[in-house]
């Protein structure tokens, strides 16, 4: 063949191969949440369109249909016939009878030209199906407004979880929320196909639950006469009533909802602690119903005349931890609560029931006679067996009604009861120490799972601390690497916690919860191999337009600029890099001590004390504003060493260097500058570079009480000039505020020449009794020191 032929016959094969790549069909892109176990797609749609008959067989699928019906009027404007055949142009439902599947609620999804059908293993795999089909229908609608059909890709679906328990906690204890929203909640879990709804009933600052048999829980307890305005230990108290109870017909209403969609709604009744709302209705509760509640910071006026008047007991008006805890010395508590329980137990009918068991003072204990009597007829070594014994004997009351209770880790101490579940929230040791003893847990470590911290960096309203962004959400693992395989089998699962001291609104919860629920969906369902934060990111972003839907708010943290502080050349300043997630928009920049505001193209060094205000944009949409205050001093972008590594939950924002980076917070827990020690001293040594002359050292810190933390004991500044013979320099204690709960505490020392500077801050120790947290070791926080 001759080249030119040849040369022909090459063109020809490539203009073939550019006329199918140009007119072969483009498969659909599947953004669902969280991602099935196996998805194909091929060419081709079929159409919803008013004729479309939604087709089942038997009553339960019947009723998965109407919930179906229900989302597609509410969103797209659009009512299907609902019959039990069709041939053509259909949506069939269809649960294999012969299929004894109980832990796995599979289904498969084939879409093709003729219609859709759904097959699930189980009842619940069926309705799952259903949850990934509306998520196959477009976002490109104006929610409510009659569409005349819903393309649906061709595609085949085989999916199943990997965990048996998915769960969300909603607390309406602190905060009350109306049935409405409770529906709303339980529609969440369900579009996300988890299964568990932790249903935080009782807590010191309100009862939520109708119990016949004891009115005044609901009458007396399940109001107070005021909150605390802002952060604990607040700027005062708002004076008025706040309080609300679920009765029990709309319990039973509720329970309903959520197992219509495949959900087991858990109460949680604590015990024996944070108990504060039941002795308000019930004194003799307490071990010393004559003792007056402390309310430690602005109690309310009317709380106040009350105590006055003679009553002793009030419900709780601030948020924290308080002594007062049902008495386990007496008969009468015990009755009391197997009282509450049989009421409960008739209310829900889910295998698990939550009693508590977390934060439980132990000074009322220690100076109870009846308990110190009941600790020697028992044989009780001290007040941790006390609790123990507490939560056994609830247990086998549970047990003997066919229940299975589950509590916090702390639960752990002083003996495991027999047959208790573990939701391990102190990380994840609790969890890790239960499964190797053989019992099941539920992971729900407050980093990264709890949904009250903070989603954002740049947070502008109060949150209880902590910072748990989306992509920390994702990256999750429920299974501790330290467990072997004989032992995973225990994991059941896991489940977020919105606990909400800060969340008074549906709208906040709802701000809280996403998008991290959506990513938590998808650690608990999907497998993991097939899990990409990368590719979870392209998915979200249509996940967002969900949200727009369904008229839900939700946070934009992740169109945060992702920002972090590192040393300048040469230790010369602090060096800014930043980038957004989105790359669809632009990043503008105002620098230090200027006004207008330019392209940001590349890490930018700060050298001077100003402020430095980062700008991002799609189109001319301001998404996100991040300003970022300087404070220069001698230390700043300095090297700094620390002799003890931070707690997991503070690591700091760049480790040690968090101390010297030039920016401290003035928005609480929530700035990720903190770094925090839980009963240890903190030890930063700062090398200057060279020998400087100094006069002052000063460490920010945190006042926080209510959280359990304490300022240190003393702050003592050390010097050296090579780093290896150290004198003392000056000691200090004297904190001054900036804000209500940070400030600084200075240590002056006589002029002199050091390059080395070492800040020894001596932790608070363990808290005394009569203190937030007593008995327990205390936080230390810094996130800046300074030198001049």
């Amino acid at each position: 063949m001759h080249r030119q032929q040849i040369l022909r016959m090459m063109k020809y094969f490539l203009a073939l191969v550019i006329m199918t790549a140009v007119f072969q069909p483009v498969r659909a892109q599947l953004n669902i949440i969280p991602q099935p176990v196996q998805l194909a797609t091929s060419p081709g749609s079929f159409r919803v369109t008013k004729n479309t008959v939604i087709t089942a067989i038997d009553d339960e699928d019947r009723r998965t249909a109407d919930l179906f019906n229900q989302y597609l009027q509410s969103v797209y404007g659009l009512k299907l016939d609902v019959d039990r055949q069709e041939s053509r142009d259909y949506i069939r439902l269809i649960t294999r009878k012969f299929i004894k599947a109980p832990d796995k609620d599979g289904y498969s999804l084939h879409v093709t030209r003729d219609g859709v059908t759904i097959e699930g293993d189980t009842y619940a795999g069926t309705f799952y199906g259903i949850q990934t089909l509306m998520q196959m229908l477009p976002v490109t609608v104006t929610p409510g407004t009659r569409q005349p059909s819903l393309v649906v890709p061709f595609s085949h679906i085989t999916d199943f979880p990997r965990f048996r328990y998915r769960g969300m906690h909603l607390d309406v204890a602190r905060h009350f929320f109306p049935v409405s929203f409770i529906k709303r909640y339980i529609d969440y879990i369900a579009r996300h196909k988890m299964n568990y709804f932790h249903w935080h009933l009782t807590d010191d600052q309100g009862w939520r639950i109708e119990i016949k048999k004891y009115p005044e829980l609901t009458t007396t307890g399940a109001y107070r006469n005021g909150t605390i305005i802002g952060r604990y230990p607040g700027t005062g108290n708002d004076n008025q009533r706040y309080g609300g109870f679920y009765t029990q017909d709309e319990v039973k209403e509720i329970v309903e909802y959520a197992a219509a969609r495949y959900i087991t709604v858990v109460p949680e009744i604590e015990m024996p602690g944070h108990a504060s709302a039941a002795i308000a209705a019930y004194p003799w509760l307490s071990c010393f119903p004559d003792d007056p509640t402390n309310i430690p910071s602005h109690p309310s006026e009317r709380s106040r005349q009350l105590q006055a008047q003679g009553v002793k007991k009030l419900v709780q008006e601030t948020w924290g931890v308080y002594e007062d805890v049902f008495c386990a010395g007496k008969d009468s508590t015990f009755m009391f609560l197997e009282g509450v329980m049989d009421e409960v137990l008739a209310l829900f009918p889910s295998t698990y029931i939550h009693a508590g068991g977390d934060e439980v003072p132990k000074s009322y204990w220690k100076r109870c006679p009846h308990c110190q009597r009941r600790m020697q007829e028992q044989g009780l070594k001290n007040e941790h067996e006390l609790q123990s014994y507490f939560i056994q004997r609830m247990e086998k009351y549970l047990n003997s009604k066919g229940r299975i209770l589950i509590g916090w880790d702390e639960i752990l101490e002083g003996g495991l009861a027999p047959n208790a579940v573990v939701m391990s929230w102190r990380g994840e040791k609790g969890g890790i120490d239960a499964a190797m003893q053989d019992h099941q847990v539920i992971m729900t470590p407050q980093k990264p799972v709890y949904f009250d911290h903070s989603q954002t960096r740049n947070e502008d309203s109060v949150v209880i601390g902590g910072y748990n962004p989306v992509e920390a959400v994702y990256e999750y693992e429920p299974v501790p690497k330290q467990l072997d395989t004989s032992k995973v089998k225990y994991i059941l699962g896991a489940q977020a916690n919105l606990w909400t001291e800060y969340i008074k609104y549906p709208s906040r919860v709802e701000y809280m919860i996403f998008p991290r629920m959506s990513a938590l969906s998808e650690v608990l369902w999907s497998p993991k191999e097939k899990r990409s934060w990368k590719e979870f990111e392209k998915r979200l972003l249509t996940q967002f337009r969900r949200y727009q839907m369904w008229g839900s708010n939700y946070s934009r943290a992740y169109f945060d600029v992702v920002v972090s502080l590192v040393p300048a050349s040469g230790r010369n300043g602090v060096l800014v890099k930043a980038s957004p997630r989105d790359k669809a928009g632009r990043l503008l920049y105002q620098p230090v001590g200027k006004t207008a505001s330019i392209a940001w193209t590349a890490p930018v060094t700060v050298t001077r004390s100003g402020e430095m205000v980062l700008s991002y944009y799609r189109g001319d949409q301001l998404v996100n504003r991040v300003p970022l205050s300087f404070h220069l001093n001698k230390a700043t972008g300095k090297k700094v060493t620390i002799s003890k590594t931070p707690n997991e939950r503070y690591p700091g924002q760049g480790g040690a260097f968090s101390l010297v980076n030039g920016i401290y917070s003035n928005k609480g827990l929530s700035h990720p500058d903190w770094l925090g020690w839980i009963g240890e001293d903190l030890t930063a040594t700062i090398d200057l570079g060279r020998l400087q002359t100094i006069d002052s050292v000063r460490m920010h810190t945190l006042d926080q009480n209510g959280s359990w933390v304490y300022l240190p004991s003393s702050v003592q500044v050390l010097v050296s000039a090579d780093g290896k013979k150290y004198r003392s320099a000056g000691t200090g204690d004297t904190f001054v505020r900036d804000t209500l709960t940070m400030g600084w505490i200075t240590v002056r020392i006589p002029k002199q020449r050091a390059r080395f500077v070492k800040v020894v801050a001596t932790n608070f120790g363990v808290i005394p009794e009569g203190r937030p947290g007593a008995g327990t070791r205390a936080w230390l926080f810094a996130d800046e020191i300074q030198v001049f």
